[in-house]
């Protein structure tokens, strides 16, 4: 996590410029349980996405290929929050090796999350706009693939935060933040701010403006008004929750990077701009549970396979146990009533 250095130490871990004591004792409050309802309603959301695409929808198509990965990287973002909890709570207490791990898998979970986004966004302008196409295009050996490219892409964009980022000792406590060579501080900043700017805010919302216009076009001129709003109002929240979940954490990143350039190199803007990376990456992260509601369930053919895998896997077991409880239960009334009766019967023939 970004922003959970020392409260004496700046946002990379060089030397203190000024206390960040108010930083650290604000996160300690309000992340813990803002992280825990995020991973619960997120885990649940992606949990229920992926056993729906694995037992009703069978991975049939490209676009399941896509849905079924993308729940995977929320669901690998989302698996972090609890230690990041911790950490905030109190200090890195599992040591270096933990801290690269599972920075890898939330640096990897978000931009696999980010590119199965663009992929789905391409797939549906490729189903609507060029459905000809789309016929050979979209196949799942092709999903495959390209899953394949996405997650080995979305490694490499990990790599930098992973080497880079280290458990250590800063005062009393143990931190587990990003700490770059003195030599190459400058650059590695720069470099890594604007890594996260431009795939994490310019590409997604320059393909979603690309490919949306394509399919807003084709929509037009569908004779069906009802399906035509639907799809357009559908596209617009797409790419507006997009929009308000990510971009004040991509800005906030930008100009922590080049507070210097900006003029925020001071003590007190430092400390606000730690303190609006707290809340805007929060918020950011709760795209992962939106992401299972756009991307899934808001579908007619999804909520009906959801609907169905609802009623075979749960209210059938429930059912299930209920009726068997429901049998114990009256055998065991029917017993006791069967003993009373009997011993009624004795006292009277005696």
């Amino acid at each position: 996590m970004d922003y959970l250095t020392s409260p004496n130490y700046d946002y990379y871990g060089m030397s203190p410029p000024c206390e960040k004591i108010d930083v650290k004792q604000i996160a300690a409050r309000l992340l813990p349980p803002l992280y825990s309802l995020v991973f619960i309603f997120g885990f649940l959301g992606n949990l229920l996405v992926i056993l729906t695409l694995i037992n009703c929808k069978k991975l049939k198509s490209m676009s399941d290929i896509y849905l079924f990965n993308l729940a995977i990287s929320d669901l690998l973002f989302l698996l972090t929050l609890p230690f990041w909890a911790h950490y905030a709570a109190d200090e890195w207490v599992l040591g270096d090796a933990m801290c690269k791990l599972f920075t890898g898998m939330y640096h990897i979970g978000y931009f696999g999350g980010i590119f199965f986004i663009i992929l789905l966004t391409i797939d549906r302008y490729l189903a609507i706009v060029h459905a000809v196409f789309a016929l050979k295009a979209r196949t799942v050996t092709f999903g495959v693939v390209t899953s394949v490219v996405t997650w080995v892409v979305s490694v490499l964009a990990s790599l930098p935060g992973i080497i880079f980022t280290k458990s250590q000792k800063e005062g009393s406590h143990y931190s587990c933040s990003p700490h770059f060579p003195i030599t190459q501080f400058h650059f590695w900043k720069s470099f890594q701010a604007l890594k996260m700017f431009i795939l994490g805010l310019v590409l997604p919302l320059l393909v979603m403006t690309i490919c949306y216009s394509g399919i807003l076009k084709t929509l037009l001129r569908c004779r069906s008004e009802k399906k035509r709003h639907k799809a357009v109002r559908l596209i617009f929240a797409i790419m507006i929750m997009y929009f308000l979940f990510w971009a004040p954490y991509n800005i906030v990143l930008l100009l922590s990077a080049y507070q210097e350039f900006f003029g925020l190199n001071n003590c007190q803007s430092s400390n606000r701009l730690d303190q609006a990376m707290q809340v805007t990456e929060t918020l950011g992260m709760t795209h992962c549970c939106i992401n299972p509601i756009i991307y899934a369930f808001v579908g007619e053919k999804f909520r009906s396979y959801l609907s169905g895998f609802f009623q075979k896997h749960i209210a059938r077991r429930f059912c299930q146990h209920y009726s068997i409880f429901n049998r114990e239960a009256s055998e065991r009334v029917s017993s006791v009533y069967t003993r009373s009766t009997g011993d009624q019967d004795l006292s009277v023939g005696l």
